[in-house]
């Protein structure tokens, strides 16, 4: 998450600098709602001492409202696509979302 929340604000600083204006924040699809309650929740506890600074990237983007984590399901997440083997209703699925389409279809 700290990876992709460094991504995220790299490129609204980018744009900004472009001249694109974007203050909403920019969901960060997730489906861990540990680590979500995590970068959500300012206060640490004993359970949680043990996570590295990143996390703190995370959840000063998601205090100061750069960021927003809404949870999404695992059987929603697009970059499954990318990273696993899915079975084909499931494939077919995603693609949709992505808004893939085959170009081989007869018409």
């Amino acid at each position: 998450m700290a990876h992709t929340t460094s991504e995220i604000l790299w490129l609204k600083n980018l744009l900004k600098e472009l001249g694109f204006i974007y203050d909403d924040p920019v969901p960060m699809h997730c489906d861990n709602q540990a680590a979500i309650h995590i970068a959500s929740n300012p206060i640490f506890h004993e359970r949680t001492k043990h996570i590295e600074v990143d996390c703190h990237i995370v959840r000063e983007a998601v205090m100061s409202q750069k960021i927003c984590t809404p949870v999404t399901p695992s059987s929603e997440q697009r970059a499954d696509i990318f990273t696993k083997a899915l079975r084909g209703k499931q494939f077919d699925v995603l693609c949709n979302k992505l808004g893939m389409i085959d170009i081989f279809a007869p018409a």
